[in-house]
Order: structure tokens, then sequence, then C-alpha cells
């Protein structure tokens, strides 16, 4: 294979969290007991047991990714490693798994797909019980969002309980290496690298602390984000009506990775597939080279740097594989790498539970198991007790969460 096909053809990949990726199926996932069409998604809706229609409803959103949501791997992804769904369904709970047309979407779109399916639910369901309604990553800032706005709006949206699962509240953390990388893979006129597709994304770069400007080269916050916070603080922030619940999959102790700052991440040591790129993890200070990008065909170099930064990859929080999800593209396309920070922060703890802002390295570490409860923007949340992948579905958390559904 010739050098510039090799860097041209470079694997399709995104970075994806444990509920997408790696898949969970094959997962016996049962049929829908109804399928519900949505302006800009979908819903598949599952009774619980012993029912016969919508009663005591549990309306659940996916998370961020590139494309449509597959509610099949949704599912698989909620009920595998722990029977989260199973575990609704025999307390006599109609499980709603919300799916959206495209995943990375404005959140503000997707919204409204949210608050359709609150509206549907209502209007289907048997009984008065009053709904719970959250989700996973970006599904719980869509929802978040929808409720806040139906209460703006004067409509009752009939929810007692709100819930995020690892939702990124004060901002989700991808390296500036990897946003600029996304954009040095070289692709053939008219085409662009599902990567560079996902991190320019309107929910990137809603969701995202710091965005990479892919047009300008600049390290910001971006103009969606800016947007995005005054639209969240026009509707209040968060919804009044329903108790409010969050769970981190990072945790409470304050104490951060094993991921030193200033290190090497991730190398290329190959001579094919962007030889010699260097990616290092996070480290505060002025001028701080994070990325060192090279490539063969068309020649090209690139030093990657960002300024007063915390130490954001080893911070303590839910863990995205974004070093290893790059590595394996290189191996695939017949390159090797230098691995040795796989996994790293991907939504700080202080975000997932929203008692910190993460610009200042004393509050992305805080010892939140140490702080008084009303910090929190919540009604109750919980850490995890070791840290885990962004949206991983443990038994701790969801027995937490189980043992918080409505009446």
């Amino acid at each position: 294979m010739a050098e510039q096909s090799i860097e041209q053809d470079f694997p399709v990949f995104t970075l994806a969290d444990p509920i997408a990726s790696p898949t969970p199926l094959p997962y016996p996932v049962p049929p829908a007991d109804e399928e519900w069409p949505l302006p800009g998604g979908f819903a598949r809706v599952y009774y619980g047991e012993g029912t016969k229609g919508v009663v005591r409803p549990v309306i659940m959103a996916d998370g961020f990714n590139l494309g449509p949501s597959d509610l099949d791997w949704l599912y698989a992804g909620l009920d595998r490693d722990f029977p989260l769904i199973t575990k609704m369904r025999q307390r006599g709970r109609t499980v709603i798994l919300l799916g959206f047309e495209e995943r990375t979407a404005s959140i503000l779109a997707n919204a409204q797909t949210a608050q359709a399916v609150i509206m549907r639910t209502i209007a289907e369901q048997l009984g008065d019980a009053r709904l719970m309604v959250g989700g996973f990553s970006m599904g719980g800032m869509i929802t978040r969002y929808a409720l806040a706005k139906l209460e703006v709006q004067r409509i009752d949206h009939r929810t007692a309980v709100y819930f995020s699962w690892d939702s990124p509240h004060r901002g989700g953390v991808i390296p500036i290496g990897l946003q600029a990388f996304a954009h040095f893979i070289p692709t053939l006129p008219g085409v662009t690298h599902p990567f560079a597709q996902q991190m320019n994304s309107p929910a990137a770069r809603q969701m995202l602390w710091r965005h990479y400007d892919s047009g300008s080269g600049e390290v910001r916050v971006d103009p969606m984000r800016t947007e995005f916070l005054a639209e969240l603080k026009r509707v209040g922030g968060w919804p009044r009506i329903p108790r409010l619940l969050a769970l981190a999959n990072g945790t409470g102790t304050g104490t951060g990775l094993d991921v030193p700052p200033g290190e090497i991440a991730l190398k290329s040591t190959g001579k094919i597939g962007f030889p010699g790129t260097t990616f290092h993890t996070q480290a505060a200070g002025s001028g701080i080279t994070v990325a060192e990008l090279k490539r063969l065909l068309p020649p090209a170099a690139k030093t990657i740097t960002t300024s007063d930064f915390p130490e954001l990859d080893g911070a303590p929080g839910g863990t995205l594989a974004s070093y290893q999800i790059v590595a394996d593209a290189l191996k695939k396309s017949g390159g090797t790498a230098d691995l040795r920070h796989p996994e790293i922060c991907f939504v700080p703890s202080v975000s997932a539970v929203s008692v910190r802002d993460i610009d200042k390295q004393d509050d992305l570490y805080t010892a939140i198991d140490n702080l008084p409860p009303d910090e929190s923007d919540l009604d109750d949340f919980i850490c995890s007790s070791a840290t885990t992948p962004h949206t991983a579905i443990t038994a701790e958390l969801g027995d937490w969460l189980l043992d918080r559904l409505p009446d």
C-alpha cells in the first residue's frame, strides 16, 4: 500500500463511551412492546413485568457519538454488566429508551425530541404515577434542558425524578492534541474523517470545556458553548419541580488517575501512519506542548500547545479510552504505537455532580466526599468508590439509582 493511501485511508473511528463501544452485542435484547417515531428521533417502549401498557415510566436518553442511536446497543449496554433495565422492569416499571437521529446534533435540537417523548409518555401512560426522566452522558444534558424548558413554558412534564449518569454538567474533556489530530488526518477532496465530524459537531462544541477550532487553530471556549450555557441559564439552569439526582463514574476522593502530567501518552513509532506523531498528557502552565503531529503525504508537521490548563487527563472522573482508540487505529493501518496511557479522564467527577467548575487545579481535584451536600446543584448524588469508565453501568451505581425510583 502506498504511503499516501495509508494515511488517507486511516481507519474510521470516533471516541465513544462504554455503552456504545466496545460492542455489548451479542446480547438477548427483547423485542420492544411499542416503537414510537418522534421528531428528530425515536423511542422503544418495554413494559414492566406483569403489566400491559405504559405504567410507572422511566425515560432514559442515549448519549454522545456520531450518527443515529442504535437502541439494540443501548439496551445491551445498559443491561449486560449490570441488569439495570431488567431490574426496573421486574419492579413493574415501563422503560422507554430514547434515541436520536443524529447524536452529535445540537443539545437544544435533541432536547425537542426529549420533550416529545415526555409528552407522548404522559399521553400513553396508564395511571397517574409521575415519571423518572434522565440520560447517560450527553443524554443527561439533553433531558436537563428539556425539562427546564417545559417548566419555563408552563407545561406540566409530570416528572418526579430527574437523573444524569456521568453527564458533563460543567464540561467534558477531550485532549486538545487529539482534537487537532482529528483534522490532521488527510482525506480525499470533499471527504471529512468521521473523527473530525464528531469533534466539530454542535454537540461537541457545546459540551467540551475547551475546543480546538480547526479553521484558526485557536483553543477556546467555543461560541456554541457560550450560547448553550446562556440558553441553559435562560430556562433556569435546572428543572425545579423534580428531585435532581446525579451519578459519577469517577471517585469523590479528590485523588486523580495514575496519569502524570507532561508525559508521553501515545507515540506513533512505525515508518508509516503518522510516524513520530506524539501526544502528551495535559500539564499545567503556559505554552505547554500537548501534541507533535507529523504526516507523510501530503507532508506536514504541527505542534499543538495549551496555556493555563489544569492537569485534566489525570483528574478524578469517568474515563474514556481515548488514546487506546487512536493507538488501535494506528495499528490497524499497519503502523506501530508506543501506548503508555490508554485511558484518561473524560468527565471530571466535579462536573458530573456539578460541585465545581473545572478551570482551576484545586477545584478539579476537589475531595467531593468531604464537601457539604448542599454545595452541589443536585439534591442527591453518588460518586463511584473506584474509578470506572465513563457511563459504565456498575452494581454500585445501578443499585443506588434503583433505590431512588419514584413511588
